[in-house]
Protein backbone atom coordinates (compact mmCIF):
# COMPACT_ATOMS: atom_id res chain seq x y z
CA UNK A 1 0.00 0.00 0.00
CA UNK A 2 1.30 3.58 -1.01
CA UNK A 3 2.32 5.31 1.97
CA UNK A 4 4.12 8.18 0.09
CA UNK A 5 3.63 12.41 -0.40
CA UNK A 6 5.25 15.66 -0.55
CA UNK A 7 3.76 18.90 1.36
CA UNK A 8 4.59 21.99 1.43
CA UNK A 9 2.57 25.27 2.77
CA UNK A 10 3.35 28.37 0.63
CA UNK A 11 4.74 31.46 2.77
CA UNK A 12 1.86 33.32 1.33
CA UNK A 13 -1.38 32.82 -0.75
CA UNK A 14 -1.21 34.49 -4.45
CA UNK A 15 -3.65 33.68 -7.37
CA UNK A 16 -6.47 31.50 -6.71
CA UNK A 17 -8.22 32.95 -9.40
CA UNK A 18 -5.76 32.05 -12.54
CA UNK A 19 -3.45 28.78 -11.75
CA UNK A 20 -2.56 25.54 -13.62
CA UNK A 21 -1.57 21.93 -12.49
CA UNK A 22 0.09 19.58 -14.84
CA UNK A 23 2.15 16.15 -14.04
CA UNK A 24 2.85 13.00 -15.39
CA UNK A 25 1.64 9.88 -13.70
CA UNK A 26 1.65 6.29 -14.32
CA UNK A 27 -0.87 4.43 -11.77
CA UNK A 28 0.35 0.85 -10.37
CA UNK A 29 -3.56 -0.66 -9.71
CA UNK A 30 -7.08 -0.46 -11.22
CA UNK A 31 -10.07 -0.44 -8.88
CA UNK A 32 -8.15 -1.35 -6.10
CA UNK A 33 -9.96 0.90 -3.07
CA UNK A 34 -6.93 3.32 -3.01
CA UNK A 35 -8.58 7.22 -4.02
CA UNK A 36 -5.35 8.13 -5.89
CA UNK A 37 -4.79 11.97 -5.27
CA UNK A 38 -2.16 13.25 -7.88
CA UNK A 39 -2.64 17.18 -6.10
CA UNK A 40 -4.58 18.08 -2.86
CA UNK A 41 -5.14 21.15 -0.88
CA UNK A 42 -6.78 21.40 3.03
CA UNK A 43 -7.36 24.20 5.97
CA UNK A 44 -9.99 21.72 7.02
CA UNK A 45 -13.33 20.05 5.82
CA UNK A 46 -15.39 22.69 4.72
CA UNK A 47 -11.74 24.28 3.00
CA UNK A 48 -10.04 21.64 0.80
CA UNK A 49 -8.81 21.00 -3.44
CA UNK A 50 -8.75 17.75 -4.68
CA UNK A 51 -7.93 16.08 -7.34
CA UNK A 52 -8.15 12.72 -7.41
CA UNK A 53 -9.08 8.57 -8.62
CA UNK A 54 -12.16 7.00 -7.45
CA UNK A 55 -11.02 4.21 -6.08
CA UNK A 56 -13.34 1.70 -7.42
CA UNK A 57 -14.77 2.99 -10.86
CA UNK A 58 -11.60 5.03 -11.91
CA UNK A 59 -12.83 7.92 -12.93
CA UNK A 60 -11.20 11.43 -12.29
CA UNK A 61 -12.70 13.77 -9.98
CA UNK A 62 -11.95 17.44 -9.22
CA UNK A 63 -13.49 19.17 -6.16
CA UNK A 64 -13.23 22.45 -4.59
CA UNK A 65 -15.08 22.84 -1.41
CA UNK A 66 -15.02 26.40 -0.10
CA UNK A 67 -17.29 27.81 3.03
CA UNK A 68 -18.77 24.08 2.91
CA UNK A 69 -19.79 24.69 -0.26
CA UNK A 70 -18.61 22.55 -3.63
CA UNK A 71 -17.93 25.69 -6.28
CA UNK A 72 -15.88 23.28 -8.46
CA UNK A 73 -17.03 19.76 -9.18
CA UNK A 74 -16.42 17.49 -12.05
CA UNK A 75 -16.38 13.52 -12.38
CA UNK A 76 -15.24 11.74 -16.05
CA UNK A 77 -17.37 9.56 -17.73
CA UNK A 78 -14.23 7.66 -18.66
CA UNK A 79 -12.30 5.19 -16.62
CA UNK A 80 -8.23 5.73 -16.30
CA UNK A 81 -7.34 1.94 -15.66
CA UNK A 82 -4.07 1.94 -18.11
CA UNK A 83 -1.39 0.83 -15.92
CA UNK A 84 1.03 0.34 -18.89
CA UNK A 85 2.12 3.85 -19.82
CA UNK A 86 1.73 7.22 -18.50
CA UNK A 87 -0.96 9.78 -18.86
CA UNK A 88 -0.12 13.57 -18.76
CA UNK A 89 -2.67 16.02 -16.97
CA UNK A 90 -3.62 19.34 -17.23
CA UNK A 91 -5.95 21.52 -14.69
CA UNK A 92 -6.54 24.84 -16.00
CA UNK A 93 -8.27 27.54 -14.04
CA UNK A 94 -9.32 30.56 -15.13
CA UNK A 95 -12.26 32.26 -12.78
CA UNK A 96 -12.19 36.02 -14.47
CA UNK A 97 -13.43 34.69 -18.04
CA UNK A 98 -17.39 35.54 -18.57
CA UNK A 99 -17.97 32.33 -20.12
CA UNK A 100 -18.54 29.50 -17.65
CA UNK A 101 -16.85 26.14 -19.49
CA UNK A 102 -13.80 28.51 -20.03
CA UNK A 103 -12.99 29.07 -16.19
CA UNK A 104 -12.16 25.44 -15.88
CA UNK A 105 -10.48 23.59 -18.72
CA UNK A 106 -8.85 19.70 -18.20
CA UNK A 107 -6.91 17.97 -20.32
CA UNK A 108 -5.24 14.69 -20.75
CA UNK A 109 -2.90 13.50 -23.34
CA UNK A 110 -3.21 16.89 -25.01
CA UNK A 111 -6.83 16.49 -25.42
CA UNK A 112 -9.33 18.37 -23.39
CA UNK A 113 -11.49 16.31 -21.93
CA UNK A 114 -15.41 16.95 -22.38
CA UNK A 115 -17.03 13.65 -21.41
CA UNK A 116 -18.72 14.23 -17.71
CA UNK A 117 -21.08 13.01 -15.76
CA UNK A 118 -20.79 15.78 -12.87
CA UNK A 119 -19.74 19.19 -14.50
CA UNK A 120 -19.84 22.30 -11.98
CA UNK A 121 -18.39 25.71 -12.95
CA UNK A 122 -17.07 27.62 -10.38
CA UNK A 123 -18.39 31.54 -10.21
CA UNK A 124 -16.79 34.21 -12.21
CA UNK A 125 -13.85 35.74 -10.21
CA UNK A 126 -14.25 32.68 -7.65
CA UNK A 127 -11.19 31.77 -5.36
CA UNK A 128 -10.47 28.41 -4.53
CA UNK A 129 -8.05 26.84 -2.40
CA UNK A 130 -5.30 26.02 -4.61
CA UNK A 131 -2.71 28.59 -4.37
CA UNK A 132 -3.78 29.51 -0.51
CA UNK A 133 -1.33 29.99 2.35
CA UNK A 134 -2.11 26.39 3.52
CA UNK A 135 -1.14 23.19 3.52
CA UNK A 136 -0.73 21.42 -0.45
CA UNK A 137 0.17 17.78 -0.87
CA UNK A 138 1.50 15.98 -3.95
CA UNK A 139 0.27 11.79 -3.36
CA UNK A 140 -2.00 12.32 -0.99
CA UNK A 141 -5.14 13.90 0.37
CA UNK A 142 -5.32 16.23 3.19
CA UNK A 143 -9.03 15.86 3.56
CA UNK A 144 -8.13 11.80 4.11
CA UNK A 145 -5.40 10.73 5.90
CA UNK A 146 -6.12 7.29 6.03
CA UNK A 147 -4.06 4.40 4.37
CA UNK A 148 -6.17 4.72 0.95
CA UNK A 149 -5.89 8.10 0.33
CA UNK A 150 -2.68 7.78 -1.00
CA UNK A 151 -1.67 7.67 -5.09
CA UNK A 152 -0.57 4.47 -6.01
CA UNK A 153 1.69 4.74 -9.08
CA UNK A 154 4.53 7.03 -10.06
CA UNK A 155 4.26 10.61 -10.66
CA UNK A 156 6.80 12.75 -13.06
CA UNK A 157 7.37 16.74 -13.43
CA UNK A 158 5.04 17.79 -11.26
CA UNK A 159 4.35 21.65 -12.07
CA UNK A 160 1.95 24.42 -10.94
CA UNK A 161 2.14 27.92 -12.65
CA UNK A 162 0.54 30.55 -10.68
CA UNK A 163 -1.04 33.46 -12.59
CA UNK A 164 -1.84 31.69 -15.79
CA UNK A 165 -4.06 29.19 -17.45
CA UNK A 166 -2.08 27.51 -19.59
CA UNK A 167 -2.66 24.75 -22.93
CA UNK A 168 -1.15 21.21 -22.34
CA UNK A 169 1.43 22.00 -25.24
CA UNK A 170 3.65 24.14 -22.64
CA UNK A 171 4.34 20.80 -20.95
CA UNK A 172 4.03 18.29 -23.74
CA UNK A 173 3.91 17.71 -27.66
CA UNK A 174 2.30 14.78 -30.46
CA UNK A 175 5.68 13.17 -31.61
CA UNK A 176 5.78 13.69 -35.28
CA UNK A 177 6.24 9.69 -36.42
CA UNK A 178 4.31 8.26 -33.47
CA UNK A 179 1.65 10.74 -32.93
CA UNK A 180 1.90 9.90 -29.49
CA UNK A 181 1.73 13.11 -26.72
CA UNK A 182 4.53 13.14 -25.14
CA UNK A 183 6.51 15.19 -22.69
CA UNK A 184 8.04 18.37 -23.32
CA UNK A 185 10.51 20.06 -21.28
CA UNK A 186 9.05 23.67 -19.88
CA UNK A 187 10.75 26.70 -21.08
CA UNK A 188 9.39 30.15 -21.30
CA UNK A 189 7.16 30.29 -18.52
CA UNK A 190 6.44 32.56 -16.15
CA UNK A 191 6.20 30.49 -12.93
CA UNK A 192 4.51 33.08 -10.36
CA UNK A 193 5.28 33.36 -6.64
CA UNK A 194 3.90 29.93 -5.81
CA UNK A 195 4.72 28.15 -9.16
CA UNK A 196 6.98 25.07 -9.24
CA UNK A 197 8.51 22.74 -11.34
CA UNK A 198 9.41 19.15 -9.90
CA UNK A 199 11.20 16.90 -12.20
CA UNK A 200 11.78 13.65 -9.26
CA UNK A 201 15.48 13.82 -10.66
CA UNK A 202 17.57 13.57 -7.39
CA UNK A 203 16.70 10.35 -5.91
CA UNK A 204 17.90 11.95 -2.41
CA UNK A 205 15.71 14.80 -3.16
CA UNK A 206 12.69 14.01 -4.53
CA UNK A 207 11.00 17.35 -3.43
CA UNK A 208 13.43 19.86 -5.34
CA UNK A 209 11.86 22.70 -6.93
CA UNK A 210 13.43 23.11 -10.36
CA UNK A 211 11.58 26.17 -11.71
CA UNK A 212 13.64 28.78 -9.94
CA UNK A 213 11.29 29.72 -7.02
CA UNK A 214 12.65 27.91 -4.54
CA UNK A 215 9.36 26.27 -3.88
CA UNK A 216 11.10 22.99 -2.80
CA UNK A 217 8.43 20.36 -1.06
CA UNK A 218 9.51 18.07 1.81
CA UNK A 219 9.30 14.43 1.26
CA UNK A 220 7.16 11.52 3.44
CA UNK A 221 7.26 8.42 3.53
CA UNK A 222 9.16 5.64 1.94
CA UNK A 223 10.10 7.38 -1.06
Amino acid sequence: MANSYLNKTPSSSSNRKTFTFSCWFKKSTAGSGQYGRLFSCYSDSNNRDEIYFHPTNDTINIESVVSSSAIVNFTSNKKFRDTNGYYHFVYAVDTTQATESNRVKIYINGVQETSWSVSTYPSQNADLNFNNNIIHYIGRSGYNSGSNSYFDGYMSHVSFVDGQALAPTSFGETDSTSGIWKFKSPSGITWGTNGFHLKFENSGALGTDSSGNSNTFAVNGNL
